[in-house]
């Protein structure tokens, strides 16, 4: 039945999609749940959830799990110097997402598709208006050396029968004026965090087609390599320790297994590090290994876990996740999930046993709805994972044990009908940046365990 409601939600989903301006194929839904069907075992994974959370910045957390690091004391949360308690809820700067960098916040939303503001105090410092429509799930994806990338809409193509044609523009962005560097076009509006990312001396992107990934030099957008893989192959996309590597497969209905590739990032030459036994899909990488999903039984609902090091060192976790998963995130040594029924649970990617699951502590959407939690994000200070749900309703967790510590709520408004962007979960040292929708909360968590 989990394979049927999820194809049953692509289709309403993208039946609901205003495509009025948009130029799209009447075929879109029925050729995404083609796609889904042949990744059953994804759908029971929420490979979906994985790839938003990785967008942004999630997936990747700092707890180590070592010995030392279990037993490290935990320092009562502190905030920032210059730091209050404040919130937002302006309209159009925010719905699309956030990405936390130093003191910094930047946003995107449906009038700004990029908008500083001071974490301290939520003041807007600068904007980047949007080029056309600024619909999308998508925000700033990464900051280094004064540049925000993100993504805008590409100039508008009106066709000879009226239609729009839509497109999306890789942009730099000056991370002190707000003044756009350049921008380059992108061969479809995949907007996701496999679109583009940063590796050492550039920015790794899905361009200029859907086979190749380019390094672009981050201060000018001038291509530096370029890797093509082969017609009929589709291609995962990692970065461990700034060098990128592709995890590819046949794109088919036989299950075919899975080569990992580890690409220079200074010339872009491939290199085969290992190939796992059938198809994998990638959950997020913690220091130098990926973390990767596979069909655990024949209906696709359990997990098996295995750890790939950058040098193709091959780890198989014992323990399985059991499936209906909600969300998931990647923390050092921690795979943290949670089911549509509520229980979080922690597993080890060191040992691959589990190390607790109890109550959530939040309000879950339900599972036949279009709402989801925000990706939960680890505080290593604190040795804490924190929840948010849509209902406003916050929760931190013991590390370690899973112990409720923490329990808050926060006035996100009433939710809206039909899809809506995910919340979003941040952190900013010690303190909580919660959003949903265009309300941004800012928030120091009474944690000190």
């Amino acid at each position: 039945m989990m394979t049927e409601r999820v194809e049953e939600k692509v289709r309403e989903t993208l039946h609901a999609v205003a495509l009025d301006r948009v130029l799209a194929p009447g075929d879109l839904a029925q050729q995404v749940v083609r796609r889904r069907s042949r990744r059953r075992f994804s759908q029971a994974a929420g490979a979906a959830v994985a790839v938003a959370a990785i967008a942004a910045g999630a997936m990747l957390g700092p707890w180590g799990g070592g010995a030392a690091e279990q037993g490290r004391p935990v320092r009562p949360a502190a905030s920032p110097q210059g730091w209050h308690p404040w919130q937002s809820g302006v309209a159009g700067v925010s719905e699309r997402g956030c990405l936390v960098d130093g003191s910094a916040l930047y946003c995107s939303g449906s009038e700004y598709d990029v908008a500083k503001a001071d974490a301290n105090t939520g003041e807007r410092l600068w904007t980047v208006k949007v080029n056309g429509e600024g619909d999308g799930n998508d925000h700033p994806f990464a900051v280094r050396d004064g540049v925000v990338y993100a993504y805008r809409n590409h100039t508008a193509k009106h066709l000879p029968n009226g239609d729009y044609a839509g497109g999306t523009d890789l942009m730099a962005v000056d991370a002190a004026t707000g003044q756009r560097l350049w921008s380059v076009e992108m061969p479809q509006d995949d907007r996701t965090g496999q679109a583009a990312m940063l590796i050492d001396g550039a920015v790794w992107a899905n361009t200029p087609s859907l086979r190749t990934m380019s390094a672009l030099d981050p201060r000018t957008g001038e291509t530096k390599w370029r890797h093509t893989w082969a017609k009929g192959d589709v291609c995962q996309r990692a970065v461990l320790s700034g060098v990128p590597y592709l995890l590819c497969t046949q794109d088919s209905e036989e299950v075919h297994d899975t080569d990992v590739l580890r690409l220079d990032p200074a010339t872009g030459e491939a290199h085969k590090v290992t190939t796992l036994p059938g198809r994998q899909q990638l959950l997020g990488t913690s220091d130098d290994r990926m973390v990767l999903a596979g069909a655990a039984d024949t209906a696709g609902d359990d997990v098996q876990l295995t750890s790939v090091s950058g040098s193709g060192t091959r780890t198989s976790l014992p323990d399985q996740v059991k499936g209906h998963i909600a969300k998931w995130t990647v923390a050092g040594d921690r795979l943290i999930s949670v089911s549509w029924k509520g229980q979080a649970s922690a597993y080890s990617l060191t040992t691959g046993k589990t190390v607790w699951t109890g109550p959530v502590g939040v309000t879950m959407p339900g599972k036949d709805t279009m709402a989801s939690l925000a990706s939960p994000v680890v505080s290593r200070t604190q040795a804490t994972v924190y929840f948010f749900s849509p209902a406003g309703d916050l929760s931190g967790l013991d590390l370690r044990t899973g112990k409720q510590l923490w329990h808050a709520h926060i006035d996100t408004g009433k939710p809206k009908p039909g899809f809506t962007d995910a919340p979003q979960l941040l952190l900013y040292q010690d303190v909580l940046i919660a959003r949903n929708g265009s309300k941004i909360f800012s928030l120091l968590p009474p944690t000190g365990h």
